[in-house]
């Protein structure tokens, strides 16, 4: 007589996974776009403060805020829609929305109105969101508590 072991992984519904995926995939990019925002802002502080002479630089980190915002709100509208349930994930990518919205406010007073005092905030604040934006995913793949 043959026995045969099964393993004792719960199943999971496949249809379930895939916007848990997506949102992930969508926080992972906005998360490259906020790294690659440190990248940008190193080329252009690299010039000692002289705005006109990195100020293609400057355009690039401004692009790279709006790409990160409009990627959080899309991965925000997927939790909305399809993971009502992880409520978790809509209050962390609602949170990450809104510090980067902020954080690119604070962006525009530095750069627009020269606020450069400003950057003593920005650049911390730049450090958490990187730190939400990591986290995030790892979150999502948690199993739903029940």
């Amino acid at each position: 007589m043959s026995t045969t072991m099964t393993e004792s992984r719960p199943r999971t519904d496949r249809g379930a996974r895939q916007p848990t995926a997506i949102f992930s995939a969508l926080v992972g990019l906005a998360g490259l776009a906020i790294l690659l925002q440190g990248v940008w802002a190193g080329i252009f502080l690299e010039h000692d403060g002289a705005r006109d002479s990195s100020g293609g630089w400057i355009d690039v980190h401004a692009r790279g805020g709006e790409v990160s915002i409009l990627l959080t709100l899309l991965a925000v509208g997927v939790v909305a829609a399809k993971l009502r349930q992880r409520r978790d994930l809509l209050v962390g990518g609602i949170a990450l929305l809104v510090l980067l919205v902020f954080e690119s406010y604070l962006g525009g007073l530095i750069r627009d109105d020269g606020k450069d005092t400003l950057t003593a905030v920005h650049v911390p604040l730049a450090m958490a969101i990187m730190g939400l934006a990591a986290w995030l995913p790892f979150r999502a793949r948690r199993p739903v508590a029940r």
